[in-house]
């Protein structure tokens, strides 16, 4: 799911926000020796994932403490640090979500999965990840509910 909705790209470009970004949703940092144009092999891109990943799964574990969660909340909780950073689930910038977490309220954890800006800017794609990253929180559906409103008609 994660890679359905971030893409890969192998040339680094500008996100919705402005920052350098590559591979799936890369965020370029200085250390990785790119700039907006430069490319990267299939392998690179995967490395970076590998890499982010390991990041986020790491920040989810930390944001959870103690509390259990299935797999499939756990997956969900990793695709929004994946998305918006760790800074943006941080008690300071997202104090309901950390609320939710210490009383173990997992419906409202689930509401606050939900993020349709980027650097202070609507984007509507937002909203179809944070659909689906709901879904794969409170019911394990990785569909894409795109293609899923799609089937229906």
């Amino acid at each position: 799911a994660l890679v359905e909705e971030e893409g890969v790209r192998r040339t680094v470009y500008r996100d919705i926000a402005g920052n350098p970004t590559v591979g799936v949703g890369h965020l370029v940092r200085s250390g990785d020796g790119l700039r907006v144009g430069d490319r990267i092999t299939q392998a690179e891109a995967r490395a970076f994932l590998d890499a982010d990943l390991r990041a986020a799964e790491k920040d989810a574990h930390d944001l959870l403490g103690s509390l259990p969660v299935h797999q499939h909340e756990f997956d969900a909780l990793v695709d929004l640090i994946y998305n918006v950073g760790p800074g943006n689930v941080s008690s300071a910038k997202s104090p309901r979500l950390n609320d939710a977490i210490a009383r173990g309220d997992y419906e409202a954890m689930a509401e606050e999965l939900r993020y349709s800006h980027a650097d202070g800017s609507y984007a509507r794609g937002l909203d179809y990840r944070s659909e689906r990253r709901t879904q794969i929180f409170l019911n394990a559906s990785y569909e894409d509910p795109r293609e899923a409103s799609v089937r229906m008609t």
